[in-house]
């Protein structure tokens, strides 16, 4: 350890770095390659019984999280990533060289090997009786707050090993978190779809209104995108003739950070031939309904404060319709200068720039979606909106295309998919001119989508959704930070 780390180190780690020093000093492996061991401590615990009174002795490991030395005895607890045991040391069984390298040399937060019989104390708690003992790693830093909890949010995030080590609710939600995902996996695989994986680094982004990340190849020189959405690649395999298909990943949009968005961020894309948004919808709704029974063994659902149920039929509204009930006006006739002047008149801030349906947007945004706390979905949006949806039967102004709203927060998009080459063709071109115009997030034209569009799509459906914020509504955290293992920070 260099000099520069070493001055910046506490009297506790200095210690703790002379104990090191000291060990290796002496021969002490520290850090060995491996350890030998029969349980993991629930299966210890599960087992207990049947071990207890045995002349056989266990081997288990973990890490010190408490340490109590009484004279020429000692208890330690231990855990590992399943729980924690009680470990009971003795001088007259250890013999002095032993038991005074576990009251010295042995710290909270180290990780040892031990190997002795079981017993239950006077209270009660199921102990091992400790016979021998080795050190498999030395913790140079000291727990936080020895061991009452890590309080400080923004330490906690980016130091989460810490906050999965201290605080037991974090570990619990992102086991729920993966719980969630092979819950989703369950309810698609069973319904005959297929997992398949398409390109993160892509030559032109897609499927999706936003602005991209681009790095560069250098082998082949050449720019490349991290993707924006799955989307297009997505609709290739149905023209390929793979009819129910699904990806589960990563998505990077290069835009803000706030308690319901992150720059890196997971949803599933899932796409059905011979269906329409009706089928997605029918799809979302059961898929959450399943997510919830596995997850938390209800359809009842509680997120800050607030009770849904998922039992109940999930509402549905016209787009138009829900801006007209939560602003008491008809906005779908008003051209973009009404749009502004309402805008203006509710103080919502907006560019002066923007087009159309950019405004109209805003208006839904900040009017209507944080009203929709039951699950909700908002169906039939404005062509503008949606440049890879099919219209409306009938209908020249509105696609078939949903979000689907829960606890204010935008859980899925979904279209009939528009399968005309002509008209993609057509939607693309007015993107483009949307962003010669000063718009960032309009989409950009993708030729060799629309040649494999040429090639003939069948009517499709398709869905994607926010991982992340499923979990959060069904492990009750109010942030999407709190759901993402390592979330995007700003450098100290």
């Amino acid at each position: 350890m260099d000099e520069e780390r070493t001055e910046q180190l506490s009297d506790e780690q200095e210690v703790r770095l002379s104990k090191l020093n000291e060990l290796k000093e002496s021969g002490v492996d520290v850090y060995p390659a491996r350890v030998e061991v029969d349980f993991n401590l629930a299966e210890l615990r599960r087992n207990f019984e049947l071990l207890t009174g045995r002349e056989d002795s266990v081997k288990i490991a973990g890490r010190v999280i408490a340490k109590r030395i009484h004279g020429k005895s000692a208890f330690a607890h231990i855990q590992d990533g399943t729980g924690k045991f009680q470990l009971y040391f003795r001088y007259d069984v250890l013999g002095e060289q032993l038991f005074e390298f576990f009251k010295k040399m042995i710290d909270i937060g180290d990780f040892i090997g031990v190997q002795g019989t079981l017993f239950r104390t006077r209270t009660g708690e199921e102990t091992m009786k400790v016979e021998n003992f080795n050190i498999l790693a030395k913790s140079i830093h000291p727990l936080p707050e020895k061991w009452h909890g890590l309080a400080d949010d923004d330490k906690r995030l980016r130091q989460r090993y810490l906050d999965i080590l201290v605080n037991p609710q974090v570990k619990e939600t992102f086991i729920k978190r993966t719980h969630l995902i092979s819950a989703m996996r369950e309810y698609l695989d069973k319904r005959g779809f297929l997992e398949v994986e398409t390109p993160v680094l892509q030559p032109l982004y897609g499927g999706a209104s936003a602005r991209p990340f681009q790095t560069f190849h250098n082998a082949l020189q050449m720019k490349l995108y991290l993707r924006i959405a799955t989307e297009l690649y997505l609709k290739r395999l149905i023209i390929g003739g793979m009819d129910k298909v699904y990806e589960i990943g990563k998505n990077f949009r290069n835009e803000g950070i706030d308690r319901m968005h992150n720059p890196e961020f997971t949803a599933v894309e899932i796409y059905q031939a011979y269906a329409d948004y009706n089928t997605m919808m029918d799809i979302a709704e059961g898929m959450l309904k399943f997510i919830a029974e596995k997850i938390v063994n209800s359809l009842k659902i509680s997120y800050q404060g607030v009770e849904t149920d998922l039992a109940n039929p999930f509402e549905k509204i016209c787009f138009w319709k829900a801006i007209e009930k939560y602003t008491g006006k008809d906005l779908s006739a008003a051209d973009r200068e009404q749009i502004a002047e309402y805008l203006k008149s509710e103080d919502i801030e907006f560019d002066e720039s923007a087009e159309w349906h950019i405004l109209i947007d805003e208006v839904f945004q900040e009017k209507v979606e944080k009203q929709l706390i039951q699950p909700t979905f908002v169906i039939n949006y404005p062509v503008q909106l949606s440049p890879l949806a099919k219209k409306k039967p009938g209908s020249e102004k509105i696609v078939e295309r949903f979000e689907l709203f829960w606890y204010g927060m935008e859980i899925a998009n979904a279209f009939t998919e528009l399968n005309d080459p002509v008209e993609q063709t057509e939607r693309f071109e007015a993107q483009m001119e949307y962003r010669a115009k000063g718009d960032p997030e309009a989409q950009v034209l993708d030729e060799d989508f629309i040649t494999a569009l040429e090639h003939g799509m069948p009517p499709a459906g398709g869905l994607g959704m926010g991982i992340d914020r499923v979990v959060m509504i069904m492990t009750d955290n109010y942030s999407i930070r709190d759901v993402i293992l390592f979330p995007l920070l700003r450098p100290k």
